[in-house]
């Protein structure tokens, strides 16, 4: 018994010793940090009463130019990380030595989890040599390729919103609207399906793609454990995805592949792309091509990324447009000009003449990064060239924070202001790198996002073109809530606007 005992507090004693090494890192090394909490560190807010992105932002504003480094220390619960406050360092870490930070250190378990293991999670020389099979696929003659898919879709979100308009002017929660546009549009390109969740809201494909981001295969202890130790978690045999949500997609995209290869099925969408490079790995050429598993894993991410993030973008960009009426009228006007100059018709061509309509989603990525920070892992030791004292040891987590530096007033004067002017080309070369980040940048940045644009620009387009988007009195939130519980930025309770059709002469 005596010496169970002494087992027991040496084990106790050997967790204290640790947690308190943990979190006396910063300290020890004279790092400025906010002191932390035992064991949420400086994440006590976390899902509570702050969103992630805006405790990152508070801590930015609070350190940036009252230090002598590019970052401060930051606790994660259990993990280490270094949160930038300096401009530089960013485009450091994202670009000038992306070799020591181009992982982002995030769960993904290629053998029992296999949807994880994609283009966002991972890492090292699998991450490269993925990269490069998939940028091909991303052209701007691939997208144009696929132009007309997403053409038809919002020729449907059109009627549908047209049949949801019973009066002159009708209150719409258009954030679900907009993401079953989205999810019709990958559903199409990803999967090669006709989800039509545009005509019915109980769509399997949508449910399943909520399911994906909202719900969560183990409590909030363990989910904090796939994030602070993700090899750990891997080594161990966890899973991260809902065991419904990866049946329905490997099955949905067995069934995919295995029909357009039987059937010499062309569409010239992105599960075509997918197949050609299993085509490849099935005829014993591993290097160039892809396995299904790895397959499946790229077509899920794709729905997943671009249906959440297009979808709440847009709904961002309806809300400020309806706050600022002549801009939205300004925008109109330069689409019905492009469409009069092109016979009426909405081409790939025509849809890059309406550089006003850039500008507003820029504006719109600005004010409210769907991403409001990005995450790098050191997988090299760092030395500041300026002050030695700022190193960053290997498996330290970096953070950008995105929506502080979107909000910082030093790049954007008036930053909670919506002024798409800000990116005429004179104010752009302004601005240091690295300053706007909503698909991040360097190497690592989002692969998809000329796909994402597309989308966008066109669901906006065609929404403007036919409609008025104006401010509800008593159900538009202003100024806008967003979800503390999420990791992405949304609307709390989504937005609701008064809908009217535009009435032309």
């Amino acid at each position: 018994m005596a010496v169970l005992i002494l087992l027991l507090l040496g084990v106790v004693s050997l967790a204290v010793w640790w947690v308190h090494q943990q979190f006396n890192y910063w300290q020890r090394r004279g790092i400025p940090h906010d002191p932390p909490k035992i064991p949420a560190g400086n994440m006590v807010e976390l899902m509570k009463t702050r969103h992630i992105a805006d405790i990152f932002q508070r801590t930015y504003f609070k350190y940036k130019n009252k230090v002598d480094g590019p970052f401060v220390g930051f606790y994660f619960y259990f993990k280490r990380v270094a949160l930038t406050v300096d401009i530089n360092f960013v485009k450091t870490v994202l670009m000038k030595d992306f070799d020591k930070f181009h992982d982002r250190g995030i769960f993904h378990n290629e053998r029992d989890d296999p949807l994880t293991c994609n283009l966002v999670g991972v890492e090292g020389q699998k991450w490269k040599s993925l990269r490069h099979k998939l940028t091909p696929t991303f052209t701007s003659g691939k997208m144009k390729h696929m132009f007309p898919t997403l053409l038809k879709v919002g020729d449907e979100m059109v009627q549908v919103f047209n049949s949801k308009i019973t009066s002159d002017t009708q209150p719409l929660e258009i954030t679900n609207l907009v993401a079953r546009f989205t999810a019709d549009v990958i559903g199409s390109c990803a999967f090669g399906l006709e989800c039509n969740s545009l005509h019915n809201p109980e769509a399997e494909f949508v449910k399943m793609g909520n399911a994906a981001i909202n719900e969560r295969r183990h409590g909030r202890a363990l989910d904090l454990f796939l994030f602070g130790a993700p090899k750990l978690a891997a080594k161990l045999r966890m899973k991260q995805l809902v065991q419904k949500v990866e049946d329905f997609y490997m099955n949905i995209i067995r069934d995919t592949v295995n029909y357009r290869v039987k059937n010499n099925v062309k569409r010239n969408d992105f599960m075509d792309m997918l197949i050609e490079l299993k085509k490849k790995y099935d005829e014993g050429n591993k290097e160039e091509g892809l396995s299904f598993n790895e397959l499946a894993a790229q077509a899920f991410v794709f729905f997943l990324a671009g249906y959440e993030t297009s979808s709440t973008t847009m709904g961002f960009a309806l809300h400020e447009l309806a706050l600022n009426q002549d801009i939205q009228n300004r925008l109109r006007n330069e689409i019905d000009e492009v469409l009069a100059k092109n016979n009426g018709e909405f081409s790939y061509d025509s849809m890059r003449e309406m550089k006003y309509l850039e500008k507003i989603i820029d504006e719109t990525l600005r004010k409210h990064p769907v991403v409001g920070h990005l995450i790098r892992l050191a997988t090299q030791r760092y030395v500041h060239p300026d002050n030695p004292k700022y190193y960053i040891e290997p498996g330290t987590g970096v953070i950008i924070p995105v929506k502080a530096i979107h909000h910082d007033p030093e790049f954007y004067p008036e930053p909670e202001k919506f002024i798409p002017e800000r990116f005429d080309e004179d104010q752009v070369k302004q601005r240091p790198a690295c300053t706007f980040l909503p698909f991040g940048e360097g190497p690592r940045n989002c692969i998809g996002l000329r796909f994402g644009r597309m989308q966008t620009t066109i669901g906006l387009a065609k929404l403007i073109h036919n409609f008025k988007f104006e401010v509800n009195p008593t159900l538009t939130s202003v100024p806008m809530k967003f979800k503390v519980e999420n990791i992405l930025l949304s609307a709390e309770g989504g937005i609701t606007l008064n809908v009217s059709k535009v009435i032309r002469k």
